[in-house]
């Protein structure tokens, strides 16, 4: 469970573990989890590869933070797995308040990003665990078993983005809405492409912009682009 802390505990190569599929003992309880993505696809085939894990379930899925806690206060599962970016309350937003509503829960990020930052904050939420979207379905595997028999699973990349030394830096103050936003404007999309994706006005979207502008100290995109680029938001 996520309380007391966590253990680093560095995954192994994938695809290595050959007990990762292991089939349950015939009297163990499901493990029920619950599976929070604002993107169909995704969710959907982060669906798939649990549904070949023996013993696994997927009781509820939720587009948004919000969803998500609904569906955990109606559902009591053993794991949640959720997005850190999605509309309305994000996910971390959600952990800490999941992890303060239900402290059996183990709460765990499964995001594309992996920056030193977004791991700290994850597990200062709450999270017991942390996973990058292409992960094998083999280390998916291995982590949902080591998050219910050890508590936590961290892999052994996510292991060393939390033992680097932290780093201050501009962007600390951005929230995590703000990070999204940066994200997307990095890859080329316009203020009504960002509102459309994120339930937004397009106001809204400037208006973030606005302010990340002001805090980094840069002028126009081309700087949020450069400064994306450096926090791994963005491949270059």
């Amino acid at each position: 469970m996520c309380e007391g802390g966590f253990i680093l505990r560095p995954g192994r190569a994938r695809g290595t573990p050959k007990d990762s599929m292991q089939t349950p003992a015939a009297n163990a309880p499901p493990i029920r989890i619950v599976l929070a993505d604002d993107h169909g696809l995704v969710m959907f085939g982060i669906k798939a590869l649990l549904s070949q894990i023996p013993g696994v379930t997927v009781v509820a899925e939720a587009r948004d933070g919000a969803e998500l806690v609904a569906a955990v206060d109606t559902h009591q599962p053993d794991i949640v797995l959720t997005d850190i970016g999605m509309p309305g309350m994000d996910g971390l937003t959600a952990i800490a308040e999941l992890h303060a509503r239900h402290p059996r829960v183990r709460l765990v990020v499964i995001s594309a990003h992996h920056t030193a930052d977004f791991v700290r904050r994850a597990v200062v939420s709450g999270a017991c665990g942390y996973l990058t979207k292409d992960a094998s379905s083999s280390e998916l595997a291995q982590a949902v078993r080591s998050i219910m028999a050890t508590g936590s699973y961290f892999s052994g990349l996510i292991a060393r983005r939390l033992l680097e030394p932290a780093q201050a830096t501009a962007g600390d103050d951005l929230t995590e809405r703000q990070i999204e936003i940066l994200g997307m404007l990095a890859r080329g999309m316009a203020s009504k492409e960002i509102a459309h994706e994120l339930g937004l006005s397009s106001k809204t979207v400037d208006v973030h912009r606005s302010r990340m502008m002001e805090r980094l100290g840069v002028r126009d995109v081309a700087g949020l682009t450069r400064y994306a680029i450096r926090m791994n938001l963005v491949a270059p």
